[in-house]
């Protein structure tokens, strides 16, 4: 079911997941300040939406994201250092919001993705690339930085190559992508629907909470060293979850070889197990 009310992005729910696409094909997709707040209003009101558990992040016509609009960059040629803060500021807390929402996020990347387009590739859970896609963090050749999507991106890709790609802003492929971390599979182009269903189907046999709280753990175990503060946060987190009513559903449905609540049968496989 497609839903209206964007002017440049579109909505598609069908069952328990959502599926975003970018819809300004003629500009190759390019961020717009009302993309961005398109964008952000929507992951808002998709995180507190209990009915979706997935959300897939897509695009129209040939290009996935070719990061800012010209149009808008030249108007910013104009704004004062301030003007431009706020300005970079509300692209930052897209790419916050992405990174942080509390549903697992899959990028479908039909085409090449420049710039931002690539922080928000870095911000979602899993990444699938088509073959001919291509990538490039240009900012430099402008004159510019790939400011507000830098922890994303280089987090995703390491320093090393964050070093060596955001410097010299030269283009690679889909396979230097799956190299480097950007991507999780690269699929033919006529494949890529059906790699998407493949995760999303795997991504539905798991706990809606347990998802949510397994993507902030993550996260926790990255921004922390390993001693016993994490230790014993970790481990209560553990402890937490076992005796939830979703954890105890979960370990009941395994012992009675049964499908959790939760599990969607459409895309449930034919083993009784839900492992």
């Amino acid at each position: 079911m497609t839903q209206p009310g964007f002017q440049t992005i579109t909505l598609d729910r069908e069952g328990v997941v959502a599926t975003i696409e970018l819809s300004r094909p003629a500009v190759h997709n390019a961020f717009n300040p009302l993309m961005i707040q398109e964008l952000c209003q929507l992951l808002t009101q998709l995180e507190d939406d209990l009915e979706v558990r997935l959300i897939i992040l897509s695009a129209q016509g040939e290009s996935f994201c070719s990061g800012a609009d010209l149009e808008w960059m030249r108007e910013s040629a104009d704004y004062s250092v301030e003007e431009n803060r706020k300005d970079a500021l509300v692209l930052g807390h897209l790419m916050k919001t992405l990174y942080q929402i509390n549903k697992p996020t899959i990028a479908r990347i039909s085409g090449s993705a420049y710039g931002g387009g690539i922080g928000l590739i870095a911000c979602c859970d899993i990444a699938i690339a088509s073959s001919s896609a291509h990538f490039a963090l240009t900012e430099p050749r402008l004159g510019l930085v790939p400011g507000v999507i830098s922890p994303y991106v280089v987090r995703a890709i390491g320093i090393r190559s964050a070093r060596r790609y955001m410097l010299t802003g030269e283009k690679f492929d889909a396979a230097t992508a799956l190299q480097l971390g950007l991507i999780h599979q690269i699929t033919e182009p006529d494949g890529l629907d059906q790699a998407v269903a493949y995760f999303a189907s795997h991504l539905k046999r798991g706990g809606p909470n347990a998802l949510s709280r397994t993507k902030d753990l993550i996260a926790l175990v990255d921004e922390n060293p390993i001693d016993q503060n994490l230790i014993s946060e970790t481990a209560d987190r553990i402890a937490h979850a076992r005796v939830s009513h979703e954890g105890q559903e979960g370990i009941s449905s395994f012992f009675n070889r049964r499908r959790p609540s939760w599990a969607d049968d459409e895309d449930a496989d034919s083993e009784t197990s839900p492992l």
